[in-house]
């Protein structure tokens, strides 16, 4: 199971941050990211979406339907878990 710890990470320079995709076996994925612009950054929070087998955002997930912010590392690996189950 993949977790916030198994996310590389590179500069965004769009949002003055970072950012990290992945793609889970089951063919979703995550985006997450931390900036100027997200939910949750200036508060040295992450955001999430939920990304799907294009690699494009969905919210047509029973995980949310936006994207998720103001996420601890913590959170982020429960909703990269939650993807991975899907």
């Amino acid at each position: 199971m993949k977790t916030f710890n198994d996310l590389e990470f590179k500069p965004h320079s769009n949002m003055n941050g970072i950012m990290s995709r992945i793609t889970f076996e089951n063919g979703y994925g995550a985006s997450v990211v931390k900036g100027e612009y997200t939910y949750g950054g200036d508060a040295d929070l992450y955001e999430l979406a939920v990304l799907d087998s294009n690699g494009d955002l969905t919210y047509d997930t029973p995980i949310t339907n936006d994207v998720l912010g103001h996420l601890s590392e913590d959170d982020v690996t429960k909703v990269l878990e939650q993807i991975q189950n899907l």
